[in-house]
């Protein structure tokens, strides 16, 4: 049996009508930088608590970008990669739709920008990862369908 323990990484692909939340990670991060991403970041610091992955995602959007999200979040998807320095990761996408707050990029050793994108932008963007654009293109599919069943 193996004993690694995984790093969990949750992030956020929080829409505002028809618009997604994207982040230009600071030239100064080691991984990725300059490249727009979701907001995000590691489950840290919990002993019980329910929701933790919720919480970690609301307590990551106050201070990655001054936002709040609400609560009814629902998972796009998971996946499992190592990091570079050989490091097991569980990473999951979770849909959010924005609460309240203008996101500001607040930490510039972590974040450079914020910018709010239509999927059809995302989708020719240069600077989005493939795996960026795989969770937001199933995100569009499960906000899409949200907006069908209340109309």
């Amino acid at each position: 049996m193996n004993n690694n323990f995984y790093i969990v990484n949750i992030e956020a692909a929080i829409f505002k009508q028809d618009k997604w939340l994207t982040v230009e990670r600071s030239a100064m991060k080691e991984h990725a930088a300059g490249t727009l991403a979701m907001v995000g970041g590691k489950v840290e610091d919990v002993e019980m608590m329910n929701h933790v992955l919720e919480e970690t995602l609301k307590r990551e959007t106050m201070e990655e970008v001054g936002i709040s999200v609400h609560d009814d979040m629902q998972n796009v998807k998971s996946s499992a990669f190592v990091t570079e320095e050989g490091k097991p990761v569980i990473d999951i996408v979770l849909l959010c739709r924005h609460k309240e707050g203008e996101p500001a990029a607040l930490d510039p050793k972590e974040l450079s920008a914020v910018v709010w994108l239509t999927y059809g932008e995302i989708e020719n963007h240069q600077t989005i990862q493939s795996w960026i654009k795989d969770s937001l293109k199933i995100a569009e599919q499960m906000r899409s369908r949200r907006q069908d069943d209340v109309t």
